[in-house]
């Protein structure tokens, strides 16, 4: 059985193919039992998000790879797909795997959320009995690699989002935030992803602001903060020590006064704030007052491309990491693939065995001595073990196949002498 990973991406395929191309968990189930039941495919698992839909399939020796697949599935017209889908085989699909998992492979590089998307998929295709031994063991082997990533390397270490980047200045600034309380106005995807990172640092408290409370709420509810709505952001202003603001207003939501005041209260205590939004949510003129650190997206673009810059670093690590673990897999696999051979050479040896044991039994019934009996046994045993062996042997010498010839000195470790290579009619003694 081969292995082979095929689909489309963020880097091959423009959003309208991808949208297409999206298979959701209502029809993931069907999808699954589509392709298992293609022609050559006897094991699949399928990862399908907003920038992927990938297949891992296990198919027989010399099967086509089901490319076909997505169009008659799917309704996607082949012409729409030409040029946009990869196909890797062998060391090939399951380095690509391994890169899925660990988040080299994602549009924003190092990124953790790919992997429990990974992981869905495959429990998804084991409740539909789509896997088989080689894709368990893969999948299993995968998110081995995966954690080991993200343990041994910085890949998720360092910014590369102004969300990101936004909590990475609050540490710095304030170092630990667990004592610290969050102001979060807006509830936006941006917003969103800067709450879950305040809550993983983890922060002491934090309140989300937004013109419709039950947006706000959604967040909230998810992460243990608290709602309220836009027009009472103001009197919470002055309990934040971090503020991040993202909204779509098109006019000053944070205004110089009101930052001005809640200073006041605070009794000189810093207030750190930061405007994700065009055009700004909070008065430039906040930057001006003392005990402010007033940041703006153009402002977080060094940290973003420091953590870009250390990411890469880190992403070729584990490459490394990568590389030795497909080796290790794919000595797996060949190892597999003859177990079967094994499995028969043992079995021929085992008939061989029992019908030169049942000739030796009536020997010794009929009166034989012992010692012929035994000594019947290890010749005719012998023999036949090593008939097939033999000629195999011979005929590769008239054929002059030296790599059949080595290879059987390996397997019963004969070392090469000085005696004329097995050929010709009548191989001899060199003279």
């Amino acid at each position: 059985m081969s292995i082979v990973a095929l689909g489309l991406n963020h880097t091959t395929a423009p959003v309208a193919l991808r949208e297409r191309a999206v298979i959701d968990d209502t029809g993931m189930p069907s999808a699954l039992r589509s392709l298992s039941s293609t022609p050559g495919v006897s094991e699949a698992a399928i990862l399908s998000t907003c920038n992927r839909t990938d297949l891992y399939c296990g198919i027989g020796t010399g099967e086509e790879v089901p490319t076909h697949w997505f169009g008659e599935f799917l309704g996607i017209d082949g012409r729409d797909l030409a040029g946009h889908l990869y196909v890797h085989r062998e060391d090939a699909a399951v380095r690509h795997l391994m890169r899925v998992a660990s988040g080299l492979d994602s549009m924003v590089l190092g990124e953790p959320q790919i992997l429990g998307q990974l992981k869905h998929a495959y429990g998804t295709a084991q409740r539909a009995g789509s896997l088989g031994v080689v894709l368990e063991k893969l999948f299993q082997r995968s998110f081995s690699v995966a954690k080991r990533v993200r343990t041994d390397t910085d890949i998720g270490a360092s910014p590369v989002s102004v969300a990101y980047a936004a909590v990475t200045l609050a540490h710095r600034i304030f170092g630990d935030l667990d004592a610290r309380i969050a102001l979060l106005v807006g509830a936006g995807e941006t917003i969103e992803l800067c709450a879950r990172h305040l809550a993983s640092s983890p922060v002491g408290r934090m309140v989300i602001a937004n013109r419709t409370v039950e947006h706000a709420r959604r967040i909230a509810t998810a992460l243990g903060a608290y709602a309220i709505s836009l027009a009472e952001a103001p009197l919470h202003l002055a309990e934040a020590d971090i503020v991040i603001a993202s909204t779509a207003s098109r006019e000053t939501v944070i205004s110089f006064q009101q930052t001005r005041d809640a200073l006041r209260q605070r009794r000189r205590r810093p207030m750190f704030m930061v405007d994700l939004a065009v055009p700004h949510d909070i008065d430039r003129e906040v930057g001006t007052l003392p005990d402010v650190y007033l940041y703006g997206v153009d402002d977080l673009a060094d940290v973003i491309e420091e953590g870009r810059q250390r990411r890469i670093e880190a992403a070729g690590v584990a490459e490394g990491i990568i590389d030795r673990q497909v080796a290790e897999f794919m000595a797996w696999m060949r190892g597999r693939r003859v177990s079967s051979v094994i499995v028969q050479v043992r079995d021929s040896a085992a008939v061989a065995r029992d019908d030169v044991l049942a000739k030796a039994r009536r020997r010794l019934q009929s009166g034989e001595p012992p010692d012929e009996v035994v000594e019947y046994v290890a010749r005719t045993l012998t023999n036949k073990l090593l008939h097939a062996p033999s000629a195999a042997i011979r005929e590769a010498g008239e054929s002059d196949r030296r790599d059949v010839v080595e290879a059987a000195r390996a397997l019963f470790g004969v070392a090469a002498s000085d005696e004329a290579p097995i050929s010709g009619p009548n191989p001899g003694r060199a003279r």
